[in-house]
């Protein structure tokens, strides 16, 4: 008798036992991957990437302009007020994970963790500094993120230039992505590639020329309301926002966005937000429109062209 024998293959080469990766990525955050992602920029706020100042005295006796700053800063008060942030964002109940970085010295500008990843529903996007007193910070906030079990979706490349506080979700399928200073037509294509492979539009916005962010721009606090700068954010930008049924409601002292950074806050929750103190006409005007405002001192971080919204890198919202 002839006995047949039936071919059989291992599970290493798609034989019996092997087991299909069914999942997409999102649906793997929280198992396989940490938990995070963001759709919305208004939505509850559960997790942020931070780092603290260090040193003494930064720009002192040197020329602040070269490291991009606006003026020297006390980097030990800068260290209290960044402090009062985290713990402000503790006592709201939002988990603050910190950038370890490795390199020696460590750039100050590293404070600025916004603009080093944009967060998307299934992992970051790693930002490219524009600028060569930034360049490598991106490095450590990837060695962070890593360590976080965050997936990284793509650094941007090549010639490519990218910020996270260039990016906006304006809802769960659309983002608008400004082109300016810090952020180029190639890595805007890039990004935009990206994002597309989500199913997410771009809207891409020209920032005026003396600009920095679209973060100085404009904020978005609930799913029906933004808080922009007059004669600064694009009208068309203006335009797509009232098209998605945004009421966009100008700031009302340019002084106090200046000196105060009053828009340079984050939205904790919706009409919540998180503020630089010291800004009374502009705080009275978000709690005209509905907005419950926490404050936090950051005279001393602002001297180095930035504040809460730029020192905040959003590492999960509860998705819309």
């Amino acid at each position: 008798m002839t006995r047949s024998i039936k071919p059989q293959r291992s599970a290493a080469y798609g034989g019996d036992g092997w087991s299909p990766r069914q999942t997409r990525l999102g649906e793997e955050l929280g198992g396989i991957w940490s938990a995070c992602g963001q759709n919305s920029e208004y939505a509850t706020l559960k997790r942020v990437l931070l780092h603290p100042p260090y040193g003494d005295m930064i720009g002192e006796g040197s020329d602040p302009n070269q490291m991009q700053l606006l003026a020297p800063v006390d980097a030990r008060l800068a260290a209290k007020q960044h402090a009062s942030m985290a713990a402000a964002y503790v006592g709201a109940g939002i988990s603050v994970e910190w950038i370890e970085p490795q390199c020696t010295p460590v750039p100050f500008n590293l404070i600025f963790a916004a603009d080093l990843f944009f967060m998307t529903p299934e992992g970051a996007i790693l930002a490219r500094p524009a600028s060569m007193v930034r360049a490598g910070e991106e490095r450590e906030a990837a060695a962070r993120l890593a360590q976080l079990g965050i997936p990284i979706l793509r650094s941007v490349s090549g010639g490519g230039t990218f910020e996270g506080a260039d990016a906006m979700w304006l809802d769960a399928q659309t983002v608008l992505l400004a082109r300016g200073l810090r952020t180029n037509t190639e890595g805007i294509r890039q990004v935009s590639a990206v994002l597309a492979e989500m199913g997410a539009t771009v809207i891409v916005v020209d920032l005026p020329h003396g600009t920095m962010h679209l973060m100085g721009m404009l904020r978005i606090v609930d799913r029906d309301l933004a808080v922009a700068w007059p004669k600064r954010l694009a009208h068309y930008a203006v335009s797509q926002l009232s098209e998605r049924g945004f009421k966009v409601a100008f700031i009302p002292d340019e002084a106090e966005a200046v000196s105060g950074a009053a828009l340079n806050f984050v939205t904790v929750a919706p009409r919540h937000i998180l503020m630089p103190a010291g800004n009374p006409l502009t705080q009275e005007f978000y709690e005209f429109l509905g907005i419950t405002c926490h404050t936090v001192e950051m005279d001393e971080i602002i001297k180095a062209a930035g504040a809460i919204g730029c020192l905040t890198g959003i590492v999960e919202r509860e998705l819309i």
